[in-house]
């Protein structure tokens, strides 16, 4: 039985564009600003940044020798977020309606200058915070693993109590849920073309 939901957040709550986030570096000067950024994973140092293995000062002294301009750290996060475009506030509703039924989890590979600034500020749409919508939290950078890497998922069960058996996860990256399967977990994949609700239904009433 399914007792519990555990979502991925870019690109199954939060809406997201890469090409965004790469032309932002690229006005900004880094070279090959392409080059950094994958549709599900990032490289060197977005990554370890996202991995809890840099800090945010360390992040920024990396990205300013990358950068051979002039810029401030506020220049390299506003890039960096414009990865991120938003949450509607329908998928706010419908996550405050689903946690009449089911305990609700989030578990994100993510960073602290997004999750401190733009996400924060997305899920307080409603007047509420992201606590308000979650039982539990697990991000990337607090976990020190990344996802599909199975030590991400051991460290969201142990770290807020949930059973794998017993809770269905839900994320754009078809590699993350085989991760999730191989470990006991449910899984189901939320494809573009149709949002986190269609994919808990056609799960739960296959």
């Amino acid at each position: 039985m399914i007792k519990n939901l555990l979502f991925d957040l870019g690109g199954v709550i939060m809406d997201i564009h890469r090409e965004n986030c790469i032309n932002a570096f690229r006005e900004l000067g880094l070279p090959d600003a392409e080059s950094y950024f994958g549709d599900f994973s990032q490289k060197e140092p977005f990554g370890s940044l996202e991995s809890g293995h840099l800090t945010v000062k360390e992040f920024h002294n990396i990205m300013h020798s990358l950068i051979p301009v002039p810029v401030t750290d506020a220049q390299i996060d506003d890039a960096f977020t414009k990865f991120l475009i938003g949450i509607p506030v329908e998928r706010l509703q419908q996550l405050r309606q689903l946690r009449k039924r089911y305990n609700l989890f989030l578990l994100s590979n993510t960073n602290p200058i997004m999750w401190k600034g733009f996400i924060a500020n997305e899920f307080g749409k409603e007047g509420l915070s992201v606590r308000d919508y979650f039982d539990g939290v697990t991000t990337s950078f607090n976990a020190k693993s990344l996802k599909p890497a199975p030590e991400i998922f051991e460290y969201a069960a142990r770290t807020m109590e949930i059973a794998p058996d017993e809770t269905l996860f839900l994320d754009d990256s078809e590699a993350n849920c085989e991760a999730a399967r191989a470990l006991g977990w449910h899984a189901a994949h939320v494809s573009g073309q149709h949002g986190f609700m269609e994919a808990i239904n056609g799960y739960l009433n296959k």
